[in-house]
């Protein structure tokens, strides 16, 4: 939880990222962060209750604060690999 004054979010189905300035409250922050790389999405909400969502990119800026909790998980190891169904590189999670 925590509170941003700049966000960058690519929305489904887009290619490129939204810029949202203001002030924003995170209520959702989840995702996956490794040595290769991340994929995390967000949703944030305005003063009004509006809210949006989506992958978070780079360029934010916290407001107040932002309280995030990270989960190390040394017995598994997660990978990033094909999916013949959907055809995008899919997170594949694996005892070590």
């Amino acid at each position: 939880m925590g509170s941003l004054t700049r966000v960058v979010i690519r929305h489904a189905n887009r290619h490129e990222g939204t810029l949202y300035e203001g002030h924003f409250e995170i209520t959702s922050l989840v995702g996956t962060i490794d040595r290769i790389g991340e994929h995390v999405h967000i949703t944030i909400t305005d003063g009004d209750g509006k809210a949006w969502g989506g992958h978070l990119l780079p360029g934010s800026a916290v407001y107040t604060t932002a309280e995030i909790v990270l989960l190390d998980l040394p017995e598994l190891i997660f990978t990033r690999e094909p999916c013949k169904a959907s055809g995008y590189e899919e997170l594949v999670i694996k005892n070590k």
